[in-house]
């Protein structure tokens, strides 16, 4: 990846609400990758952001592009796998990336950061749901360790078409 981007990992914040919903707008509107259908407002999603504090298990990671501009270039999730006590140990890794910044490394910085940090916690496994076709997605979290353990066949429908789900998983521990 010759031209991999330099750019700077932090925890997400509230004053970055607006860019983050507009980036997973765009997947609502233009892709199968999310199954929502319907666009939010920031403050539809800001309960998603504070579920993500900067400890903890659950992470909300953003890049942003270097300089005094800084703006986000995509974002980085751990977030419960599922709400029973017994999966607490378990998360689903999610990643968005604004349109454009693919191929730049961006996602690779942003799963770096994520799993350096969930290193010092008590995390077990960590999941992934990847709409198919997504090969760029399927890269990425095969070049991070995960594994394919299944696949929903036909699970959602957007856009008037049934989308399959590979899912995967890594160990952390």
């Amino acid at each position: 990846m010759s031209d991999r981007m330099n750019v700077q990992v932090s925890p997400g914040k509230e004053a970055d609400l607006d860019a983050l919903t507009e980036i997973y707008n765009h997947y609502i509107r233009a892709t199968p990758i999310t199954f929502d259908v319907t666009p939010i407002t920031p403050v539809e999603r800001r309960p998603w952001l504070l579920s993500h504090p900067e400890d903890g298990p659950h992470r909300l990671l953003v890049a942003r592009a270097p300089g005094p501009s800084g703006g986000i270039l995509g974002y980085a999730t751990s977030s419960p796998f599922r709400a029973k006590a017994a999966y607490s140990t378990s998360v689903e890794t999610s990643i968005y990336l604004a349109p454009g910044a693919g191929g730049r490394g961006v996602g690779t910085s942003l799963y770096e950061a994520l799993f350096t940090t969930l290193e010092s916690e008590d995390v077990h496994r960590a999941y992934a749901g990847v709409t198919l076709p997504n090969e760029p997605s399927i890269r990425i979290h095969r070049r991070f360790g995960f594994r394919q353990v299944g696949v929903y066949e036909q699970v959602g429908r957007k856009f008037g078409v049934y989308h399959d789900v590979a899912w995967f998983e890594k160990r952390l521990r």
